[in-house]
């Protein structure tokens, strides 16, 4: 696909967010399925239902576009998926499992803040505006989900970490 106006990079980008919230819906159970603490569980467990309204609200962006919606992978969230993976492979503790399924939220509720905040002027510019104000209440949740998590990374005792021997 060639790229040669704002739509068809709002597409291009568009493509890769669905990609991305199709992923994390995955991505979250495993985090879930991973951590320890059940309140780090259940925001995981949480989240990951909000995700599948992304996936639903990018259905009605493309729907809104006249345009099936289409998945275009994105390298961004697989390198982030495979980092946990090694992660996990080095049989962590349950409290590193904990701490790094926090750090892992937090980046990619980063990465989608940046997609979303890049989509939203985009589609703004080429007269979407009700795609811009689905997408921006994704962009709200995707904050308050950081917001959470950064608070949990405030929160978590570093002192349940022990080098082992």
């Amino acid at each position: 696909m060639s790229i040669d106006s704002t739509e068809d990079l709002f597409v291009s980008g568009l493509k890769h967010a669905y990609y991305t919230e199709q992923r994390l819906v995955d991505a979250l159970d495993e985090l879930e399925r991973t951590s320890s603490n059940e309140e780090l569980k259940g925001g995981f467990a949480e989240h990951r239902e909000e995700t599948r309204h992304h996936v639903d609200r990018i259905e009605q962006v493309f729907e809104q576009l006249d345009a099936s919606a289409e998945a275009e992978e994105d390298p961004v969230i697989e390198g982030m998926i495979e980092a946990h993976e090694e992660f996990m492979s080095m049989d962590p503790s349950p409290e590193a499992i904990d701490r790094f399924n926090i750090a892992a939220g937090q980046k990619a509720e980063h990465y989608e803040i940046a997609t979303y905040g890049n989509l939203i002027p985009m589609a703004d510019q080429i007269g979407m505006d009700d795609a811009a104000d689905t997408l921006e209440e994704t962009l709200r949740e995707e904050q308050d989900e950081l917001e959470t998590l950064s608070k949990m990374g405030e929160e978590f005792d570093y002192g349940e970490l022990t080098v082992s021997e």
